[in-house]
């Protein structure tokens, strides 16, 4: 029998000794895990402990708490004490300790130093765990089943053999840091490769000490199950932190998403104003140019040129500008629900800020249209004025032609005393005809002025020919003064002169004038705008025909002097040559010019009867146009205040008003053909050149800015009830509470514009049972009216009454995130951010923390309170 039973007991004996040294590696690697924090270690734990000094450190770390002071001495008696004081220290903690003496602990006795060590465990490392209502040793258990769920050929059902293979060691890992293990090249055949990877990376990347040995566990049929859990423990208290760290980091990735998208909608918003604003910048110089052009063409351009900017260019902006406004509001909405502080755009760009560039781009546009029909009608009058100057100019340089060599030749000097005073007598006519050619002369000279003060294009040229002209005028005046002289000198000698002649030369010469103005007025080009302009040149035209008979009979008096002439030449021989000694018109020329002039007539007739026709047809144009403005302009200013009324009744649920809105906006917008053809009889009008409408007040431009401000106004008002729908889903506002908020709303919007001022606020508030004083209303005004504009408008007013029932993180919450995942320190590192958060979240916080420059801090430190604080502006604070 003792043959039989003594390789057993041997064995027996053999395998308690290996399960000793198996917890002593393992308890020795745990106390040192905990030991290093202050800087020490134990190479025996029987020996190492005996003094009692590290035991008391060790609880010291692992509890957070002071124990008594220590004795220091040597002697038993003081290792004795100081055992003493740490077995009362785990007493005190609720733990029984049974057989488990300070003499045993002092002896170095080793079974019942690694029971002291396990009830340590027990109590400061397993005790504690929770999961699932269950603790202690079934809650780790369960905390392990729980996370490797998941893993083929892992099936944890206690703390020996079902860790065996290594497989839930690196599952645990695995389920916790993926990246530290490639799970799907591990082998269930291979237990020493998977148990020394597990160990190797929980040391390294972990900070859990290697407590195991791997041979020892795969040449044990049932390792330790003391050792398996001090170890496994030793992953549930650093897997735990990162658990919260987790949820820190879901909360986090929470609000930096909302941030992210309101700073995509703010950039949206940035650009989309920059766009307009650039576009409004390049147009307004545009309009602004006031370059004249030279030609009634090139202006006719620019007008077309404009036409297609009402038409094509400028529409799609006042789209965008509206888009604007509204994806404005829309953003401020989401900001007040989600708890930030309201949107502040760039400088410059604010809505106000586009509606004032907005502003003066029509005020540009009008100015740039008025010029453009002033340019026109300038240039009309140049044209005309042009055409005046040298219709004028020709006939006068047709008269001087050769009157400056007449009036240098020298045929005085050998004439005879006859001759002479016919050449006398001669002189004296021109000089009448002179006289008479001065008014032209003068007409010539202030047409050539008005063009240059109308800055015609063509000035150069007429001033030349002006300046010839004058000259050449200033010439025949001294000519003329010289040649008179001479003639007196020669008179004394001469004294024959024919009265007949000279008589016929003066009565010939001022009706040659009369017949060449006539020819010119006949000939002459008129522009009319009105009926009443061309009936006034009308009535001129029959009082010049009613003079014809007059002239008719000077005509024939003054041929009859001619032939009385030539019939004294005749009857007395006189040697007269056969010529008017005193003057060149002659009978045929006189004739010949009558006959013109009543050529003329009938044509001058059929001009201002096709001018007439054309008033005629411009005044239809007048009061077609009229007719349609006079009925559109009402409709419009009709539709505004029926938007006006819809917008502040309270008929049916939002979603009703904003049905209604949509119907009300589809009948506006099928409106507008009637807008395009009123458009169209105003082109004809401009087209025809017709400035003035006496049958209306309204003009196109009166139109076209009402029907703009129709469109914006049920674009905007759609958007409002959109917003209050949003705002009353996100706020669980009932419809009865939002019809109360809109009645007491509309009771105190005392002038019916949509909007409260302070005043009007503060009684809405008092009558809501408020009672509050000015800082506080202050304080309220700033969150109803953060842009300061004095006013409250209904979207405003229902954020207010709804906003204290909010649920929203707070910047409180997102600091006490970041702490978590800092461990509990002031600051964060950018490894630590990396780690926790999704690499574009984790960038988008580096790229906008403040370097951290506190106690403790560490290259790579980021202040994560300024930043947490800044996500919600300085309200929160």
């Amino acid at each position: 029998l003792s043959t039989i039973n003594t390789p057993l007991l041997d064995y027996r004996m053999t395998e308690d000794n290996h399960r000793k040294c198996l917890l002593s590696a393992t308890f020795t690697a745990w106390c040192n895990s905990h030991l290093r924090k202050a800087g020490t270690q134990i190479e025996n734990i029987e020996e190492d402990f005996r003094d009692g000094l590290k035991l008391m450190l060790l609880l010291e770390v692992i509890s957070g708490e002071r124990l008594a002071k220590p004795e220091r001495g040597k002697m038993r008696v003081h290792k004795i004490s100081n055992v003493n004081k740490a077995l009362d220290f785990i007493a005190s903690k609720g733990v029984k300790l049974v057989s488990i003496g300070a003499e045993e602990i002092v002896d170095g006795n080793v079974k019942m130093t690694l029971g002291m060590i396990w009830t340590i465990i027990l109590r400061f490392a397993i005790q504690d765990i929770s999961v699932e209502e269950t603790s202690a040793k079934e809650g780790l258990l369960l905390w392990c089943q729980r996370k490797t769920a998941p893993y083929k050929n892992v099936n944890i059902q206690n703390f020996h053999i079902s860790w065996k293979d290594g497989l839930g060691f690196c599952a645990l890992i695995h389920r916790h840091r993926p990246e530290l293990i490639d799970y799907g090249k591990l082998r269930k055949d291979d237990p020493l490769t998977n148990l020394n990877t597990a160990f190797d990376v929980a040391e390294k990347y972990l900070d859990i000490p290697k407590m195991l040995d791997a041979e020892d566990i795969v040449g044990t049929a049932r390792p330790d199950e003391k050792a398996i859990m001090t170890y496994v423990s030793s992953f549930y208290h650093a897997f735990s932190g990162a658990q919260k760290a987790e949820t820190a980091a879901n909360r986090i990735c929470k609000v930096l998403a909302v941030n992210q998208e309101n700073e995509q909608l703010m950039e949206d918003y940035e650009k989309l104003a920059s766009d307009l604003l650039e576009w409004i910048r390049r147009t307004i110089p545009w309009l602004e140019n006031r370059a004249p052009e030279n030609t009634m063409q090139a202006m006719q351009q620019k007008l077309e040129d404009f036409r297609d900017y009402r038409r094509l260019h400028k529409p799609p902006k006042v789209q965008e500008k509206c888009q604007l406004e509204i994806n404005f509001n829309t953003l401020q909405t989401k900001l007040r629900l989600s708890n930030r502080p309201a949107f502040m755009p760039s400088e410059g760009k604010m809505v106000s800020d586009i509606n004032n560039a907005w502003a003066g781009l029509e005020q540009a546009e009008k100015g740039y249209e008025e010029w453009l029909l002033n340019e026109i009608r300038r240039l009309e009058r140049l044209d005309h004025l042009a055409e005046k100057f040298r219709q004028k100019a020709s006939i006068h340089e047709s008269w001087t032609d050769g009157k400056e060599a007449m009036l240098q030749q020298k045929d005085y000097e050998t004439a005879t005393l006859s001759e002479i005073k016919a050449l006398l007598k001669k002189h004296e006519a021109f000089e009448s005809d002179l006289a008479a050619h001065q008014d032209r002369v003068e007409q010539i000279a202030a047409i050539a002025q008005e063009l240059n003060e109308l800055d015609y294009y063509d000035s150069p040229s007429v001033n030349a020919r002006c300046q010839k002209i004058c000259d050449q005028w200033d010439n025949l005046g001294a000519l003329t003064q010289k040649r008179r002289e001479a003639l007196e000198r020669t008179e004394k000698l001469l004294e024959t002169i024919d009265q007949l002649y000279l008589e016929y030369a003066k009565r010939a010469a001022p009706f040659n004038n009369w017949m060449e103005g006539a020819m010119e007025d006949l000939q002459d080009t008129f522009i009319v705008h009105t009926i009443e302009e061309i009936q006034g040149l009308t009535t001129a035209h029959e009082q010049f025909k009613a003079t014809l008979p007059d002239a008719d009979k000077e005509r024939q008096a003054i041929l009859g002097i001619h032939n009385e002439v030539s019939k004294i030449v005749q009857t007395y021989h006189v040697n007269m040559a056969g010529t008017n000694p005193y003057t060149t018109i002659t009978p045929q020329e006189i004739n010949g010019k009558w006959d013109h002039v009543r050529q003329l007539v009938p044509r001058r007739d059929q001009a201002l009867m096709e001018e007439h026709a054309r008033q005629q047809h411009n005044e239809r144009l007048r009061k077609q146009f009229g007719a349609q403005a006079n009925v559109i302009g009402p409709w419009i200013q009709t539709k505004m205040e029926e938007i006006g009324r819809i917008s502040i009744e309270m008929h049916g649920t939002l979603e009703d008003q904003l049905n209604h809105l949509r119907q009300y906006e589809k009948s506006i917008v099928n409106y507008k053909p009637k807008i395009d053809q009123l458009e169209g009889d105003h082109q004809q009008i401009q087209e025809a050149l017709i400035f003035d409408n006496k049958h209306t007040n309204y003009t196109m431009e009166h139109i076209r800015v009402g029907w703009e401000q129709l469109l914006t106004t049920i674009a905007r008002t759609i958007n409002e009830v959109e917003n209050q729908i949003l705002t009353r889903d996100a706020k669980g506002i009932s419809q009865e509470q939002m019809n109360e908020f809109r009645a007491s709303f509309n009771h105190f919007d005392r002038k019916k514009t949509g909007m409260m001022d302070s005043e009007d606020f503060r009684a809405c508030l008092i009558s809501m049972g408020y009672n509050m004083g000015e800082a506080e209303f202050a304080r309220i005004m700033s969150i109803v009216d953060p842009n300061r504009l004095g006013v409250v408008t209904f979207q405003a007013f229902i954020d207010f009454m709804s906003r204290e029932t909010a649920d929203t993180d707070t910047a409180d919450q997102v600091m006490a995130s970041f702490k978590i995942l800092a461990g509990d320190k002031n600051y964060i590192t950018v490894d630590e951010l990396r780690r926790e958060l999704p690499p574009d979240q984790a960038e988008y916080c580096i790229a906008r923390m403040a370097p951290y420059h506190g106690p403790n801090a560490v290259p790579g430190a980021l202040d994560y309170m300024s930043f947490s604080t800044a996500l919600y502006g300085e309200s929160d604070l």
